[in-house]
């Protein structure tokens, strides 16, 4: 690039967006490509430019928008797509809804190269169709055509860095479970709740059944929707360490292979899972009645793109896993659960 006082530069063509920052305005106020005039010069004046800068190409150069371009393909994987330049960053988007996943070393690796710089969405985020998940740019206006190749190397050794896995129309059984629900003494809170939180997944409710506290009637009633097909059984009630609720005693009787029983995730400790073959099996903590927000919402975006949990992957969440609990809940744009 050759610099040039903007009294000179009349007739030549910018080779970068040029930002204005007045009266409460931040945005481009000479786009690159913008082929400067005589009375562009008192505005470039009041911006504080005094000289501009012109593209001409250097050996072993390459130019913000060429440079950045490479950074967001090596970004934008299934389900993204990439918008821009605009100021030199690239903007990738989600394609549809679904979870946000990260390749958390190969953009640390991406972040290496000098003068890239690539902002992400933290992995593991539900998003939906529309959603900025990313963006992408160098620092300054041409970088050394190796770090480009840099770049493009990494995509083509590792595949795309991001993202966003599509939710799997699972198959949804709901236990109910509590003899003072079944007889009718009290009425059922968890039914609309569970409804609501399971539609955004597009899961498909195969019944809902209402059980006593009894270990075999609960025990039947999941041999019942494990005959229908189902991936995921949901058993509400009786999650504590009381003598009377039975539930965990009846999911461990189903023969399922318990991953956890009480999460590092408040609210919601009392979760449990387990899977019986390839089906989900989890135990939902009484908090979910109570709270927006609770450890079932932390789980149940990784079971519907298909993950199967390991205890060890809890081992971590309890940084992070304490509910501030916020006036008005933003979850998922908070912390809670980032480290599941």
């Amino acid at each position: 690039m050759k610099r040039l006082p903007v009294e000179q530069a009349i007739g030549e063509i910018l080779c970068h967006d040029m930002t204005a920052i007045r009266d409460g305005f931040k945005g481009v106020a000479f786009k690159r490509g913008h082929v400067i005039r005589a009375q562009d010069i008192p505005v470039l004046r009041s911006m504080g430019k005094a000289h501009i800068y012109i593209w001409e190409p250097g050996a072993g150069e390459v130019h913000e928008d060429e440079a950045g371009y490479a950074g967001a393909v090596a970004l934008a994987g299934d389900g993204i797509t990439i918008s821009g330049p605009a100021e030199g960053r690239y903007t990738l988007t989600a394609k549809r809804d679904g979870l946000f996943t990260v390749d958390s070393s190969a953009l640390k690796a991406l972040n290496a190269v000098p003068d890239y710089t690539a902002a992400t969405l933290p992995g593991n985020t539900s998003v939906r169709a529309g959603d900025r998940v990313a963006g992408v740019r160098i620092v300054p206006l041409v970088t050394a055509r190796k770090h480009a190749e840099t770049v493009a190397a990494l995509s083509d050794a590792r595949g795309p860095i991001l993202s966003i896995r599509p939710y799997l129309p699972l198959k949804v059984g709901i236990i109910i479970t509590g003899s003072e629900v079944y007889h009718g003494l009290i009425q059922d809170r968890f039914e609309p709740i569970l409804r609501t939180k399971i539609a955004p997944f597009g899961g498909k409710i195969l019944g809902v059944t209402k059980c006593p506290d009894d270990v075999t009637a609960i025990r039947t009633t999941a041999d019942a929707f494990l005959a229908e097909g189902a991936d995921l059984i949901l058993f509400t009630g009786g999650m504590s360490v009381d003598p009377d609720d039975r539930t965990p005693t009846a999911i461990r009787a189903t023969g399922a292979e318990v991953v956890v029983q009480g999460v590092p995730i408040q609210p919601g400790n009392m979760l449990m899972l387990a899977y019986l073959g390839e089906t989900a099996l989890i135990g939902v903590p009484g908090a979910t009645m109570h709270n927006q927000t609770t450890s079932l919402d932390i789980v149940l975006p990784r079971i519907f793109v298909g993950d199967r949990l390991r205890a060890a992957d809890f081992e971590s969440v309890g940084e992070g896993g304490l509910c501030r609990g916020c006036k008005t809940c933003t979850y998922p744009t908070c912390y809670l659960g980032r480290t599941l």
